[in-house]
């Protein structure tokens, strides 16, 4: 078994954070596996040196360590540039100048759909605009996006992709990726932002390969974007690592923990004098095994 926690540096790790590294790592010691930290700052224009020195300082206040060196995205755009030209290659991938505003236009006219627009992992789901351009017509301010309907028409009803769901970590449930969720509440998601030449779907699927990836850890929040990384692994002929959806951590008022609640930031509680063995009881997980 191998685990990861790959939290982007562009704040301070808060309770949600370390219950998200304390699964992934309690999974990895009961079976004898490894657990890797990953750097995910391909965000470069928010992410900061000294929120990278505080996720270092955070974990191993924790107890938790990792082999060195770390793998960091911001050295990984030759790997997400290959994965682009493959999936470039299959016909599936297409250039998109729509800025938000376009996109937020092109869903509040009533002559684009019948049903309201939908949310998806990432938004409002891309209304297809630009889907007839090909790749030549790309210019240096598009983003790529892939093409959902060609993508599921390259794998073909044979496909034994499964989108893997575990709702504990004993407890694993897999399904067959459904193409019409795909298409309805994802669409043609984005593989390469116009400021960023990747993603996160696509440069988290080519790390976790790369690394070896067994068992992926992370709240339920991304429940929605598994089956589109599972889409992207069998299109690019990529191991499919199992996927654990945890429980998220809410503030009294039931709203999900962000960066910017610093107030449940880690190191308050570091600072506060609190111990590991505290926060975890207080998270309610198990004590570290001696």
């Amino acid at each position: 078994m191998c685990t990861r926690f790959a939290p982007s540096p562009t704040g301070l790790l808060h309770l949600g954070h370390a219950f998200s590294a304390l699964t992934a790592w309690d999974m990895a010691q009961a079976a004898g596996g490894t657990f890797l930290l990953r750097i995910e700052d391909i965000d470069t224009a928010r992410a900061r040196p000294e929120f990278e020195a505080a996720i270092f300082e955070d974990l191993a206040w924790l107890g938790l360590d990792w082999p060195r060196p770390v793998m960091r995205q911001s050295d990984r755009m030759p790997a997400y540039r290959g994965a682009l030209t493959r999936l470039a290659a299959l016909g599936v991938v297409y250039p998109c100048s729509c800025s938000r505003a376009d996109i937020r236009a092109a869903l509040a006219a009533p002559q684009e759909r019948a049903e309201p627009a939908r949310d998806g992992p990432d938004g409002p789901v891309y209304p297809g605009t630009c889907r007839g351009r090909g790749m030549a017509t790309r210019t240096p301010g598009d983003a790529l996006r892939l093409d959902m309907v060609r993508a599921l028409a390259r794998l073909g009803d044979g496909t034994d992709t499964h989108h893997a769901a575990e709702t504990g970590a004993a407890e694993i449930a897999r399904h067959r990726l459904d193409p019409d969720a795909l298409t309805d509440r994802c669409g043609d998601i984005v593989l390469a932002r116009r400021d960023i030449a990747t993603s996160y779907h696509l440069s988290v699927v080519v790390d976790d390969a790369a690394q070896g990836i067994t068992h992926v850890v992370r709240g339920r929040d991304l429940l929605a974007a598994t089956p589109i990384h599972i889409l992207l692994q069998a299109l690019l002929e990529l191991p499919h690592p199992s996927y654990h959806h945890h429980v998220l951590i809410r503030d009294e008022a039931g709203r999900r923990l962000a960066k910017r609640d610093d107030a449940r930031a880690l190191r308050l509680w570091r600072e506060s004098g609190e111990s590991p063995a505290d926060l975890r009881r207080h998270l309610g997980l198990p004590p570290l095994a001696a």
